[in-house]
């Protein structure tokens, strides 16, 4: 037998295996951080883009109405950028899924890592608690809804 499986004979998971499997979810959350990054600075851009054109598309129906114009295309146009606004609710939705996952995750992580590795001078390793409910986030789908955009 190696000196791992030795020292680690008591338990049902070999000390080099669940090192192995800690060190993939580990991996796992490191992405799942990088991801929510990402996700962030994309919807802040896209978000600060939507908010840029309704402001100058308000601009323009002030003006084209002052001017005693008519502006039957400009309710459309809003229509169609709230729709598109109410699509960065994903944002918000995929982020509390992603932060749910990651929690869940490094809980799996550091109790392999309890067990594997048994207690050391400092006592019983900490390991943070798994999400209580299975899911943050019921809602499955996007729906257009009533967005105020300013």
């Amino acid at each position: 037998m190696n000196e791992a499986t030795e020292q680690n004979e008591g338990t049902a998971l070999p000390l080099l295996a669940a090192a192995d499997l800690q060190d993939h979810l580990m991996t796992a959350t490191n992405d799942l951080d990088r991801l929510q990054t990402l996700l962030s600075d994309a919807c802040d851009v896209l978000a600060q883009s939507f908010y840029g054109a309704s402001e100058q598309l308000q601009a323009l129906m002030a003006a084209q109405q002052a001017s005693g114009g008519h502006a039957e295309a400009y309710p459309e146009l809003m229509q169609k950028l709230g729709g598109a606004v109410t699509a960065l609710q994903f944002q918000d939705m995929a982020s509390q899924l992603i932060t749910h996952t990651n929690k869940r995750l490094r809980s799996c992580a550091d109790q392999i890592a309890r067990v594997a590795m048994g207690e050391d001078e400092e006592g019983a390793a900490v390991v943070e608690e798994a999400p209580l409910r299975p899911n943050p986030v019921t809602q499955d789908e996007m729906d257009a809804g009533s967005i105020e955009l300013f």
